[in-house]
C-alpha cells in the first residue's frame, strides 16, 4: 500500500466506517449531496482493502457508529448485531466463550484453545477471554464465520472476530465521553489524536468505568462482606504512534494496558435438589437462593459466603511495518508481545454455606504471555493477487489451581451421610466409623449401640481415621505450565481467470509443540478419609460407602493418589488446512461463489485433575497419567450469492453451508471440575442471510440478518472416548443437537439519523436479535433449556451538525428480557446420571428426571440498564 493510500485510510476512517456494514452514521459521514451505497463498505478478510460484495466469504461487518448505536464496548455485547454468534461468561467475566454457527468451546478449561479466534490489530489472542475488555475506539469489527484456517492466526475452526481500532491520524482530533446509568454506573473515556511532526502522528485513548452489580449477595456467616456482585471497575489506556518515514514505509505502534478489579460471578439456583434442605440447614440462617428457601432466579438474589473477587491485568505492545517494494509488493511484519493474568476467588458451593471455596490470594490463577512474530508479502498484477507469508508464536501458560474446604464441610458430608448411606435409622452419622466416635450412636427402636459394633454390623473396619475428617482449609493445591510454539507457513492466491471468474486458493502448514508441568499436591488432612475408606469392604458398588463416595469422600478432589504428583507431558502435531473458492460475476449486481475450506485447531492438555475407575467393581478412581486431547479438524463447504439492488443501496447476501467436525474438543462439566474429551463427530449445516439497506428516506438505514443452523454430534459410545468412563456425563449428546445452537437467530436494525436546522441533528437507533430455543449444557440435560427470547437495544440522540456535541438517552435490554447464560449442575449436591457398569467397562447410562436430584444453578444474563451519554468532539 501506498504512502497515499495509508494517509487516505488514516484520514477517512470516519467515511469508510459509517457504512461498513452498519446501520448507523451513514448520512453524517457522507457528504449530504451523496448518498450512502453497498460500495463504500470496505473489509480485510482476506488481508486485503476490498469491497464487502467482491469478498467469497461471510462476513458480518459493523462499523464505529453501528457499534456505538447498539452499546458494544466488548466482545460479548458484540452479539445482539450478529446472527449465528453466541457469547457467555460463567464463573467470572474472563471465562468468555464465542460460539458460531452453534460451534464454540467452553473457556473454563485454559488448557484448551479457542475455536473462535479473537484477533486485533492484527495479533491473534488465543483465548476468548484474554480479547475481552473495553476495546476502545473502533474503526469496524468483522466476524467472518466458518473455518479461517488460511490467513487469521490459527485454531480457527468455527470463525473468526477480527477488531480493528481507530489509527493516528495526521487530523488533529479530540473527543471525550460522559456516561451515567443506573446501577449507579458512570463512565468517562476521551481520545486525542494528531500530528507530533510531518512524519509522525499519535493517538491516546483512556477509559475508566464503574457500576454496581446485578446480584443482591446475602452473605450467611461470611468472611465475605461485599454484598453485590457483577459489577463493574475497570481502566484502560491504549497509545499508538505512527510514523511514515518515507514515501514507501509506515510503522504503527501500539501500547496498551487494562486493569479490572470487580467482583464476579455468583449464581442463582432455577431447581433445587434435596441436598438444599442440607445446604440450608447450614448456611448460618441465610437460607437457599431459591424456593422454597428463597426468591426465584430472577429476583438476582444469590448466597455466597466466600469472595468471588477478580483481577485482571492485561497489557501488551505491538509494531506493524509495511513497506512498498517498489509498486511491485508490499512487505508486512506484525510484531507483538502481550502478557494477561487473571486472579479469582470464587464460592464454588454457590451458597451460604462454607462448604468448599478458592481464595482470591493466586492459588486460584491464570496467566498467558505470548510472543508473535508474523511476516506477509502480498502484490498484485493485472490477473493475480498473490500473497505469502510466515507466522511463529510462543506462548507460556501459567495455572494454579486449589481448592478448600470450609467449615460447613464435615457437617454436610454427615447429613448427607446419614441420609444416603443406609445404616439403619442412624440420626448422627456413619462417617463415624472414620473417625473413632466417643459416644454411640442412637438407632430407633433398639438405643444407643456402640459405634464399633454398629459400624462392624455393616461390614465397616472402625475406628481407622483420629479426628475430624477435613480441618477448615484442607483441600489441594495444583500448579500447571505449559510451553507452547507455533509455526506455519500460509498463502492465499485469487486469478481472475476471466473478468467474470475468478479462483482463489489458500494454503496453510501449521506444526504444534507444547510441553506441560504439572505438580498437584494435597493440603492437610485432605486424601487421609478417602485412604481410609478404601480399607474397608463396604467400597464394593451398592454398599453403604458406595453411595458417599460420589458425594465428596474419594473424588479427584479428595483422592490421595493424587498428593505430590509431578509430571511432564509433550504434544507435538502438524496440519495442512486451507480453501479454495470459485466466484462469478454474472452483472455488476449479483455475484455467486463456492467454497471448501479445512480448518486445524491445535490439541493439548486438560488443566484438570483427571481420573478413571480403578478397576471392575471398585469405583474409587484413579489418576491418568495422559490427559492429552486430540486436535480438531473441519471441512466445510459453503454455496452463496451476494447480490446489489436498487441502484447499489440495498445489500443482500446468503450463503448455504456444511461443516463436519473431526475430533471436536468438548470442555464439559464433570460435577466440580472440568474435563476435555473429542467427540468423534459434530456435524453443522444451514443457511446465512445478511441485508443492508439505505433507504429513500433521508437518513434512514436498515440492517438485518438471520441464521439457520442444525448442529448435531454423531453417534458414539464409551469406546470412541479417549477415558471410556466420561460416557455416562456425555450420553445424551449421542445423535442430539449440539448446545448454545439454537436452530434460528435473527438480527435487525433500525437507524434514523438527519438535520433538523438551526444546526441540530436528530437520531434514533433500535437494535433487536431473536433466539429460538437451546440448551446452555455441554451434557444436554434438559434442565439447562432456555426458551426462545429476544432482546432489543435502543437509543434516541440531539446533537449538533456538525458533531461538536451529542446528548444520547439508551437503553440495553429494554424489556428487561429475563434468560440464561449458562445452567450448570451445583458441585456435589446431588447426581444427575445413574450408570451402568459391566466388566469395568461403562456400557450406558441412564437419565430418568424423576430420579434426578441435582440442583441446578444459572449464570443470569443482564437486565435492564439505561441512562445517557454525552459526547464532544472537535
Amino acid at each position: 500500500m501506498r504512502l497515499t493510500q495509508i494517509l487516505r485510510a488514516s484520514a477517512s476512517v470516519a467515511a469508510v466506517g459509517a457504512v461498513a456494514f452498519g446501520f448507523a452514521g451513514a448520512a453524517s459521514a457522507q457528504d449530504q449531496d451523496q448518498p450512502a451505497t453497498v460500495d463504500d463498505i470496505i473489509v480485510t478478510a482476506q488481508k486485503r482493502e476490498q469491497s464487502l460484495q467482491d469478498v467469497p466469504i461471510v462476513v458480518t461487518s459493523l462499523s464505529q457508529e453501528a457499534l456505538q448505536d447498539a452499546g458494544v464496548r466488548d466482545i460479548k455485547d458484540l452479539q445482539i448485531l450478529t446472527p449465528g454468534l453466541i457469547v457467555t461468561s460463567t464463573t467470572n467475566e474472563s471465562v468468555t466463550t464465542a460460539r458460531i454457527r452453534g460451534v464454540g468451546t467452553v473457556a473454563d478449561n485454559p488448557g484448551i484453545e479457542s475455536s473462535v479466534g479473537v484477533v486485533i490489530d492484527g495479533v491473534y489472542r488465543s483465548r476468548n477471554g484474554v480479547g475481552f475488555g473495553d476495546l476502545g475506539e473502533m474503526q469496524r469489527i468483522e466476524v467472518l464465520k466458518g473455518p479461517q484456517g488460511t490467513l487469521f492466526g490459527k485454531n480457527t475452526s468455527a470463525g473468526v472476530i477480527n477488531v480493528i481500532t481507530a489509527a493516528p491520524s495526521f487530523t488533529p482530533g479530540f473527543n471525550a465521553e460522559f456516561t451515567a446509568g443506573n446501577y449507579d454506573a458512570f463512565g468517562v473515556s476521551g481520545s486525542v489524536t494528531g500530528p507530533i511532526t510531518d512524519t509522525l502522528a499519535m493517538r491516546l485513548y483512556g477509559a475508566r468505568r464503574v457500576r454496581d452489580g446485578f446480584y443482591d449477595v446475602i452473605v450467611g456467616g461470611g468472611p465475605r462482606t461485599n454484598t453485590d456482585d457483577q459489577n463493574q471497575d475497570f481502566s484502560t489506556v491504549r497509545g499508538q504512534l505512527l510514523w511514515l518515514p518515507s514515501d514507501a514505509t509506515s510503522v504503527r505502534l501500539i501500547a496498551d494496558y487494562s486493569n479490572r478489579s470487580e467482583y464476579c460471578c455468583v449464581a442463582t439456583p432455577v431447581i433445587l435438589g434435596p441436598t438444599a434442605a442440607i445446604v440450608d440447614a447450614l448456611s448460618a440462617g441465610a437460607g437457599v437462593a431459591g424456593p422454597p428457601y428463597g426468591a426465584q432466579p430472577f429476583s438476582r438474589e444469590a448466597r455466597a459466603n466466600r469472595s468471588t473477587e477478580q483481577k485482571i491485568e492485561d497489557r501488551g505492545v505491538s509494531v506493524e511495518v509495511n513497506h512498498d517494494l517498489n509498486d511491485a509488493a508490499t512487505l508486512t511484519s506484525i510484531t507483538a508481545y502481550r502478557s494477561w493474568e487473571t486472579i479469582n476467588g470464587g464460592d464454588v458451593d454457590f451458597s451460604a454455606a462454607d462448604l468448599f471455596y478458592r481464595l482470591p490470594d493466586g492459588n486460584f490463577s491464570f496467566g498467558l504471555d505470548q510472543f508473535s512474530q508474523e511476516v506477509r508479502l502480498a502484490g498484485r498484477t493485472d490477473r493475480l493477487d498473490w500473497l505469502v507469508g510466515g507466522i511463529y508464536s510462543q506462548e507460556d501458560l501459567s495455572r494454579n489451581d486449589s481448592f478448600l474446604f470450609g467449615a460447613a464441610w464435615n457437617g454436610y458430608l454427615s447429613t448427607l451421610g446419614a441420609s444416603q448411606a443406609g445404616f439403619p435409622g442412624a440420626t448422627g452419622t456413619f462417617l463415624r466409623c472414620l473417625t473413632a466416635p466417643s459416644t454411640p450412636i442412637p438407632v430407633p427402636g433398639v438405643g444407643p449401640v456402640p459405634a464399633n459394633l454398629l459400624c462392624a454390623s455393616q461390614g465397616f473396619v472402625a475406628p481407622v481415621v483420629a479426628g475430624p475428617l477435613y480441618a477448615p482449609g484442607d483441600g489441594y493445591l495444583d500448579k500447571y505450565a505449559q510451553d507452547s510454539s507455533s509455526f506455519a507457513l500460509f498463502t492465499n492466491n485469487s486469478f481472475r481467470v476471466t473478468e467474470q471468474l475468478e479462483l482463489t486458493l489458500g494454503l496453510r502448514y501449521t506444526r504444534e509443540e507444547k510441553s506441560l508441568d504439572t505438580a498437584q499436591d494435597n493440603i492437610g488432612n485432605n486424601g487421609l478419609p478417602c485412604a481410609a475408606a478404601r480399607l474397608n469392604p463396604v467400597m464394593a458398588p451398592g454398599q453403604p460407602l458406595n453411595a458417599l463416595l460420589g458425594g465428596g469422600l474419594c473424588i479427584n478432589q479428595t483422592n490421595p493418589d493424587f498428593d505430590g504428583r509431578n509430571y511432564t507431558q509433550d504434544f507435538e502435531d502438524d496440519d495442512v488446512s486451507g480453501r479454495f473458492s470459485a466466484q462469478y460475476r454474472f452483472n455488476p449486481s449479483l455475484m455467486v461463489y463456492a467454497s471448501a475450506a479445512r480448518g486445524f485447531k491445535s490439541g493439548g492438555f486438560n488443566l484438570e485433575r483427571s481420573s478413571a475407575p480403578r478397576a471392575a467393581n471398585n469405583t474409587s478412581p484413579i489418576p491418568v497419567d495422559d490427559t492429552s486431547f486430540a486436535s480438531e479438524t473441519v471441512e466445510s463447504y459453503e454455496l452463496g450469492f451476494k447480490s446489489t439492488l436498487l441502484n447499489r443501496t440495498l445489500l443482500f447476501n446468503a450463503t448455504a453451508y456444511q461443516q463436519n467436525f473431526s475430533n471436536f474438543q468438548l470442555n464439559t462439566f464433570a460435577g466440580i471440575g472440568f474435563i476435555v474429551e473429542s467427540i468423534p463427530e459434530l456435524d453443522t449445516r444451514g443457511v446465512d442471510m445478511d441485508f443492508l439497506w439505505f433507504t429513500p428516506i433521508e437518513g434512514l438505514s436498515i440492517q438485518g440478518g438471520a441464521t439457520f443452523t442444525d448442529s448435531q454430534y454423531g453417534e458414539f459410545t464409551a469406546a470412541d472416548l479417549q477415558v471410556p468412563s466420561r460416557f455416562p456425563a456425555l450420553s445424551l449428546l449421542p445423535g442430539n443437537t449440539v448446545s448454545f445452537a439454537p436452530e434460528f437467530t435473527s438480527t435487525l436494525g433500525l437507524n434514523f439519523d438527519r438535520s433538523i436546522g438551526n444546526g441540530l441533528r436528530v437520531g434514533f437507533s433500535l437494535s433487536g436479535k431473536y433466539s429460538s430455543e437451546y440448551n446452555t449444557g455441554s451434557d444436554l440435560l434438559p434442565a439447562k433449556v432456555q426458551d426462545a427470547f429476544s432482546l432489543f437495544n435502543g437509543r434516541i440522540s440531539l446533537g449538533s451538525e456538525n458533531d461538536r456535541w451529542t446528548l444520547e438517552v439508551w437503553g440495553q435490554n429494554l424489556t428487561d428480557e429475563e434468560y440464561y447464560q449458562v445452567v450448570f449442575n451445583v458441585p456435589l449436591q446431588g447426581s444427575s446420571f445413574s450408570t451402568l457398569q459391566t466388566s469395568g467397562q461403562y456400557a450406558g447410562s441412564f437419565y430418568n428426571p424423576a430420579a434426578d436430584t441435582t440442583t441446578y444453578n444459572a449464570f443470569l444474563g443482564q437486565p435492564r440498564t439505561f441512562g445517557a451519554t454525552l459526547r464532544f468532539k472537535y
